[in-house]
C-alpha cells in the first residue's frame, strides 16, 4: 500500500472519528509528563534570526561574499558619487572581522573589510542601504568602525529612499590610525519612513575602510527584537534547542567570545537552504551569553547542539566548560570576567544534527557516527558529568538504531527523531475543493507523526536498552518559505494534542517545534512581531504546563486533552472538521470558571483565529459545548 493510500484511509478514518461525542476524562487517573513536551528550535537558518530575531537592520553590514560587477560593493550597498572606486579586500588594512578557531572549516569570503575611494576633492562620496525601515520618534544605535588614509568628515544620514529628505544626521571626525576606529552615536528620525535609507558620505578626496556597521533600535534586548522576544515568550517555550539544527554544522562557538562586529560572517555548507535570504552567510549576531540570557527570559532550558564534524572533543568540552564551568577553571573564569559568575548549567546537549544524512558534513555511517559521538561525549562528561546527551540519524532506522543508538545508550540516552509533513498535491485555495483538499490534507498530515513515533519505539525497545526519543523537529514541510494559516493553526493544535497524549506512552519526553521565530508561529515584519495562528494556538495550549494529564478515553481522534492542577480542571477540545459543528459532552461534577474559542471564517494563507468566549452549559454533573468548524476551545472547572 503506497503512502497516498494510507493517508487516504487514516483521513476517512478521521472524519468518522468526529462524530463521536462520548469522551470520558478520569480525573482520577491523573499522571506527570515532560515539560519538554513545549519545546522550540532556535535555529540560525533562513529568517529566524538574521531578519528575524535579530535587532539589527543592516543587512550584510560585515561584507560577506563577492563584490559587485563592476562596482565592487558588496551585496544590499549602493554607490554614493560618479567617480569613487570600491575595493572589497584585505589591501592596507586589513579584516576588522575574524574568527577565533576552526580554520580547517573555514569557507571562501567569509571575511572582507569594504574599501571607499573619493577619486576627487569636493565629491560627495561614500554608500548607502535601502530598504531601512525607519519609526519616527524611535532611537536607534549606531555604531561604525573605519579606518581612513587622511582627515576627513564622515556624514551619517537618515533619509529617504533618494536622499532628497533628511530625517536625522550625524557626522563623525575621523583621522588616519594604525588601528581600527570604532564610534557610536544615537540618531532618531522625526519621520515614519517604510522605505528608508541611511548614507555614509564625505567629500574629501581620500579613501575609507569600513570594517563593519550596525544599527539597532534602542529598546533592543541582547541585540535581539524586545517585540519578537515579547511574543516567543507568549508561546510559553520550555526549552529552546540552539545554535541548531543544520547550522549546528557551521557554528564555531568561541567566535561569540568576540565582540558582535568583531565575529567573522559564517558561510554555510548549504548555502540555498540554510541562509538563501542572507546571501548564504549567517553574521554571528547571537552568541552564548546572548541565548542564555534569551532563555532566562522566556523561562525556557538551554539546550544545545554542538558541531559535532568539526569541533574537536576537546573544543565541545571547553564549550561545556565556558557553560558550567565554576570561576576557577580555564573557561568558567572567561565567563566570569564577561561578567557571567555563576555558571549556565546547560544541561542537555546534543551530539550534532542529521548526521547521516546527505547535506550534513561528517560521518554518514551508524558506525562511523557512533565512534565520533562518543569521544565527544566523554571529554564533555569529564568537565561536567550530569549532561543529558542526544544522538542524532537518519530514524527510524534499523540499522542506526543497533549500530548507533544502542552502542550509545550507556552515555546518550535520547534519540533525536525528525517529521515534516504536507497536504499531498500543495498547498491551493483558489476553489472551494481545492481548498478543503489542502484544509483536510494539512490536518490530515498529523497522524504520521504518532504513526513514525510507534516505529520509533519498537525499534528501540527491541534493543532491550533505555531510550527515550526526542521528536526534535516537527512542522508543515517549507513553513519557512510560506505564510502561516489557520489551517496549519489546527494541525498545530492536533499535533500537540497527540503529543501529550502519547508522550509517556512512547517515552517520549522532548518535543521541539521547528521553528517559532519567522517560520510558523510568530510572524515578523521590520516593524512589528504577532503571533501567528500556531503561535495562538501554543499560546492556548501552554495552559496545560505544570498539571497532571487526565485519562481520557473514547476518543480516538486526539480531539480532547484534560489536565489537573490542584483542584482545577482544564479542557482543550478540536474540531478539525472542515464545514461542520460538533458537540461535547462530559459527565462532570465540579464549577465552572472560564473557556475561550479560537476560531475563523477562513483556513487560508494569511489567516488568523478570532478569540471568544465558547459557550458552554455546565450543569451539575454535565458539561456541554459545541465547537464551530476547525476550530479550538478550552474550558477550566473547579472539580470536586
Amino acid at each position: 500500500m503506497n503512502r497516498h493510500h494510507k493517508l487516504l484511509i487514516w483521513l476517512m478514518a478521521a472524519v468518522s472519528a468526529q462524530g463521536l461525542s462520548a469522551q470520558k476524562i478520569d480525573t482520577k487517573v491523573a499522571e506527570p509528563f515532560s515539560p519538554y513536551v513545549f519545546s522550540f528550535n532556535l535555529e540560525h537558518t533562513r529568517s529566524a534570526v538574521n531578519g528575524g530575531l535579530s535587532a539589527q537592520m543592516l543587512r550584510n553590514r560585515k561584507f560577506a561574499g563577492k563584490p559587485s560587477r563592476n562596482e565592487g560593493l558588496a551585496a544590499h550597498w549602493f554607490p554614493i558619487g560618479e567617480k569613487t572606486l570600491y575595493l572589497m579586500e584585505w589591501g592596507r588594512y586589513g579584516c576588522y572581522t575574524h574568527h577565533i578557531c576552526l580554520d580547517k572549516m573555514r569557507r571562501i569570503n567569509e571575511l572582507n573589510a569594504q574599501v571607499v575611494e573619493n577619486l576627487i576633492e569636493g565629491q560627495t562620496a561614500g554608500m548607502g542601504q535601502r530598504e531601512v525601515a525607519l519609526q519616527a520618534g524611535k532611537p536607534y544605535l549606531l555604531r561604525t568602525v573605519t579606518r581612513v588614509n587622511k582627515p576627513l568628515s564622515l556624514k551619517v544620514e537618515l533619509t529617504d529612499r533618494y536622499g532628497k529628505q533628511v530625517y536625522a544626521t550625524h557626522t563623525l571626525s575621523l583621522s588616519p590610525s594604525d588601528e581600527w576606529k570604532i564610534d557610536e552615536f544615537e540618531l532618531t528620525p522625526n519621520t515614519n519612513d517604510m522605505d528608508g535609507c541611511i548614507r555614509y558620505t564625505y567629500t574629501t578626496k581620500a579613501e575609507i575602510a569600513f570594517g563593519a556597521l550596525s544599527m539597532l533600535p534602542k529598546d533592543n534586548f541582547h541585540g535581539m527584537r524586545s517585540d519578537v522576544v515579547r511574543d516567543l515568550k507568549a508561546i510559553g517555550p520550555r526549552m529552546l534547542r540552539w545554535p541548531g539544527g543544520n547550522f549546528a554544522g557551521e557554528y564555531r562557538w568561541k567566535d561569540g567570545l568576540l565582540p558582535v562586529d568583531e565575529r567573522g560572517p559564517l558561510q554555510a555548507a548549504t548555502e540555498i537552504e540554510t541562509q538563501p535570504h542572507s546571501d548564504g552567510y549567517d553574521y554571528h549576531e547571537i552568541g552564548t551569553d546572548d541565548f542564555i540570557a534569551l532563555c532566562r527570559e522566556v523561562g525556557a532550558e538551554p539546550w544545545i547542539t554542538i558541531n559535532a564534524a568539526w569541533n574537536t572533543p576537546e573544543e565541545s568540552a571547553e564549550w561545556v566548560e565556558y557553560c558550567n564551568g565554576a570561576p576557577d577553571t580555564e573557561y568558567g573564569k572567561i565567563r566570569a570576567e564577561r561578567g557571567f559568575t555563576e555558571p549556565y548549567n546547560v544541561r542537555f546537549w546534543s551530539l550534532g544534527n542529521e548526521m547521516g544524512y546527505v547535506h550534513m558534513e561528517g560521518p554518514s555511517g551508524p558506525k562511523e557516527y557512533a565512534e565520533l559521538a562518543e569521544q565527544q561525549a566523554d571529554a564533555m562528561l569529564k568537565v561536567s558529568p550530569d549532561l543529558e546527551f542526544c544522538s542524532s540519524g537518519p530514524y527510524p532506522n534499523k540499522d542506526w538504531v543497533e549500530n548507533s543508538a544502542a552502542a550509545l545508550a550507556e552515555k546518550v540516552p535520547y534519540i533525536s527523531l525528525h517529521q515534516y509533513l504536507g497536504p499531498e498535491g500543495g498547498f491551493h485555495y483558489t476553489s472551494e475543493e481545492d481548498t478543503r483538499k489542502t484544509y483536510e490534507g494539512i490536518v490530515g498530515s498529523a497522524g504520521w507523526s504518532v504513526s513514525l513515533a510507534r516505529e520509533m519505539r519498537k525499534l528501540l525497545d527491541e534493543t532491550g536498552k533505555k531510550l527515550h526519543i526526542s521528536f526534535d523537529e516537527w512542522n508543515q514541510w517549507y513553513a519557512w518559505y510560506r505564510p502561516s494559516c489557520v489551517g496549519e493553526g489546527i494541525f498545530t493544535a492536533k499535533m500537540l494534542h497527540m503529543f501529550l497524549r502519547e508522550t509517556n506512552a512512547l517515552d517520549m519526553p522532548i518535543v521541539s517545534y521547528f521553528q517559532p521565530v519567522g517560520e510558523g508561529a510568530i510572524l515578523i515584519t521590520p516593524t512589528e512581531s504577532r503571533l501567528t495562528a500556531n503561535g495562538q494556538i501554543f499560546s492556548l495550549m501552554k495552559i496545560h504546563q505544570d498539571a497532571l494529564l487526565c485519562k481520557v478515553t473514547e476518543d480516538d481522534d486526539y480531539s480532547t486533552v484534560a489536565s489537573l492542577k490542584g483542584d482545577t480542571l482544564t479542557i482543550t477540545l478540536l474540531n478539525t472538521q472542515y464545514d461542520q459543528e460538533r458537540s461535547f459532552d462530559f459527565a462532570l461534577k465540579g464549577k465552572f470558571l472560564q473557556s475561550n474559542l479560537f476560531s475563523s471564517d477562513d483556513v487560508t494563507a494569511h489567516s488568523f483565529f478570532s478569540e471568544s468566549p465558547l459557550q458552554v452549559e455546565a450543569t451539575k454533573k454535565k458539561v456541554h459545548t459545541v465547537l464551530p468548524p476547525h476550530s479550538v476551545g478550552m474550558i477550566q472547572m473547579k472539580i470536586k
